[in-house]
């Protein structure tokens, strides 16, 4: 015989298995997204072929979460000097979103931003007073085919806080031809442009070579501009001073998970 508690229990019962085939409905949304971390460390971290680590070490990592609709987000980090974004954490963090999708079977097409931040960064004025921060924001557009891509990227604030230098760009072409097994090169050459500030427009390129050992990504590649070295030179207090867009050899070692 049924009493009120067997009554209870059954619709508690039902409620339960409710919950559970919508929870299962959902799943299958929830499978459409991927998660991918990375981690590397460096023998200089080179933004568009200049320091940002003054000519040292960086270890850096990131992960990013994409959807299988071509959606994507995600963060990196490294380490940076204090000598370029002083008062703050000598850290970078990115923060970038987009949506990538194939147009073709061998052309694909991505677009997005990316938000560069420097925690507790700023310059100082003339006077000594806070001045602007180097956080920097920029859209960009990607096209690649096979091993090519083609990149452009705009400045939607100030270039790393420099004055009044809004719309500034970088547009970069990249290939990344497996020349064998495990081996992959590496060539790059990109043009980076400073709005209202033509002295500090230059090229860079790089030449390397990736090595897959067993998931480990062992790199080494030589990295060069044609930056103007006077706009590119930090100045120490002693008097000396140190030329961070000049040609050298990157080491490198990173992995993804």
């Amino acid at each position: 015989m049924k009493t009120a508690q067997t009554h209870t229990l059954g619709r508690f019962s039902r409620t339960l298995l409710a919950g559970a085939l919508l929870a299962g409905l959902s799943m299958p949304a929830l499978a459409e997204f991927d998660v991918a971390g990375n981690m590397s460390l460096v023998s200089d971290y080179r933004f568009r072929g200049v320091s940002q680590t003054y000519k040292l070490p960086a270890v850096q990592g990131g992960i990013d979460l994409t959807h299988s609709s071509g959606l994507y987000v995600g963060t990196w980090a490294s380490n940076v000097t204090e000598k370029l974004y002083p008062n703050g954490a000598a850290l970078e963090m990115d923060f970038y979103g987009g949506y990538k999708w194939a147009i073709t079977d061998a052309f694909t097409l991505d677009l997005g931003g990316l938000y560069y931040y420097y925690p507790g960064s700023y310059y100082l004025n003339a006077d000594g007073a806070k001045g602007n921060k180097p956080n920097n924001f920029e859209l960009y557009a990607g096209l690649s085919w096979n091993w090519l891509s083609l990149k452009y990227s705009h400045n939607m604030t100030n270039f790393f806080g420099l004055e009044d230098s809004k719309n500034s760009n970088y547009i970069d072409l990249t290939a990344s031809y497996p020349i064998m097994d495990k081996l992959t090169l590496v060539a790059h050459v990109g043009h980076q442009k400073v709005k209202n500030y033509s002295d500090l427009d230059y090229t860079d390129y790089k030449l390397g070579v990736v090595y897959d050992l067993s998931g480990w990504n062992l790199g080494a590649a030589f990295v060069g501009t044609n930056a103007k070295e006077e706009f590119y030179t930090i100045g120490e207090a002693d008097g000396s001073t140190k030329a961070i867009a000049k040609n050298t050899v990157v080491l490198s070692v990173s992995k993804s998970f």
